[in-house]
């Protein structure tokens, strides 16, 4: 049996109840909210493991209540909406949204993604569990409190703007980083100019890593977005 808990945040009555039938199919616990600041409260008192919200609801914007939710809480959030443009899906992700699935959408799908986002939850608490200073995916290892990072036990020699990517990446696991998400991090201002030169950085940081790894980085290149490190199951060297 499923033991986290959903909170389905959509004012359309018959996705509304598509969504909660998938959900019971696997035995998922769920709530319903049919506007945002229902959505906010629910998210608060129900306190839910993940939460699906629909962008286009009657009283605020979705990208408002995720931005509302974020300053308090990390509850992963996968946004479902009928915005299929990269401008809306780079805006949600921006806000602080995880994952993006735009209708119509298969049930199939959804909760594919579902049981994705319960893996990568399950993830965090164990590493945080392990050793919350030391973060590792396959051959490399981050030390947050020494701020240096290792591939196969050889320290990787990282500029102050490369190892700050690579600690934003490695602290969330699975999730797309914006540019702009990353830049401001990193530069505090999202220029133009400042992507260009943050993929430069990364550019410079996947060949590091990939010298002394002998295969590809887990740094995937969302184009048009950002960045996401995906999590390496076993170790391959």
């Amino acid at each position: 049996m499923n033991n986290s808990k959903i909170l389905i945040v959509e004012d359309d009555a018959a996705i509304r109840n598509l969504i909660g039938t998938a959900l019971e199919t696997e035995s998922y616990k769920y709530h319903v909210a049919v506007n945002g600041s229902q959505a906010i409260i629910e998210a608060s008192t129900r306190q839910p493991d993940i939460i699906l919200l629909d962008l286009g609801l009657p009283d605020m914007d979705g990208v408002a209540v995720i931005q509302k939710i974020r300053s308090w809480s990390k509850v992963p959030i996968i946004v479902i909406t009928a915005r299929s443009e990269d401008k809306d899906k780079i805006e949600a992700l921006d806000a602080g949204a995880d994952d993006y699935l735009t209708k119509p959408f298969s049930t199939i799908e959804l909760l594919a993604r579902i049981r994705s986002t319960c893996r990568r939850i399950s993830y965090l608490k164990e590493a945080v569990n392990q050793e919350s200073s030391v973060f590792v995916n396959g051959t490399l290892k981050v030390d947050y409190s020494l701020q240096c990072a290792y591939i196969g036990g050889e320290e990787l020699h990282l500029t102050p703007t490369e190892y700050k990517i690579l600690y934003l990446l490695s602290q969330n696991v699975g999730r797309v980083l914006t540019h702009a998400y990353l830049t401001k991090e990193i530069w505090g201002s999202t220029f133009e100019s400042d992507i260009a030169s943050l993929r430069v950085h990364v550019a410079t940081l996947r060949k590091k890593i990939e010298k002394l790894s002998k295969c590809e980085t887990s740094i995937k290149t969302h184009i048009g977005v950002g960045y996401c490190m995906i999590k390496q199951e076993e170790d391959v060297r």
